[in-house]
């Protein structure tokens, strides 16, 4: 919930009038519990689209994450019928399976580092985009895993994407209510 890309996704989904919600899986930061491999942490992703849909039933949502987060949450937002497009940073492609990215038609976008040290950003181009035209991934160069000094160029692939590109049309922002350029 603290790392700084993540921060920044939010900033930037912000700066469109998109409202992002951050939250740490079971066992990290001061959350109870302990990490289940990714069985728990996707019922913490389906708790927290839960909420969100109960608070605000008339809004589209975006379900996403970072790292190991984008495994969890990309593939909950994949299945659940309630979400609109999909956003994963910092891909993990050497590290976990995404072939569940060919399986729908969901806008993705997937911002990637040049030099991720776990899919570097020509790889995960080449392997996602593969899976269909539905997905997305902007590379920032030379960024690593963490976007470590290329928080600009994070902030403006996701400000391009959902404020004007495929995710705004997608959520449909020029007729649904809530969303609007701020």
């Amino acid at each position: 919930m603290h790392t700084k890309a993540v921060f920044r996704t939010a900033q930037a989904l912000n700066a469109v009038g998109i409202h992002a919600l951050r939250f740490n899986f079971r066992g990290v930061g001061a959350s109870t519990g302990s990490y289940d491999e990714g069985v728990g942490e996707r019922d913490d992703a389906h708790a927290a689209l839960d909420w969100l849909a109960d608070r605000f039933p008339d809004l589209p949502l975006v379900m996403g994450g970072f790292s190991f987060g984008s495994r969890v949450g990309l593939s909950v937002g994949v299945e659940n019928p309630r979400v609109d497009a999909l956003i994963g940073l910092g891909v993990a492609v050497d590290l976990y399976d995404f072939s569940f990215l060919g399986d729908t038609e969901k806008p993705l976008l997937v911002v990637q580092g040049e030099d991720d040290e776990f899919g570097p950003g020509a790889r995960v181009r080449e392997t996602l985009e593969a899976m269909g035209d539905h997905i997305t991934v902007e590379v920032v160069p030379g960024a690593d895993h963490y976007f470590h000094d290329r928080f600009d160029e994070l902030r403006a692939a996701v400000r391009s994407y959902f404020g004007e590109g495929p995710g705004a049309r997608a959520l449909g922002r020029a007729t649904r209510a809530g969303y609007g350029a701020a």
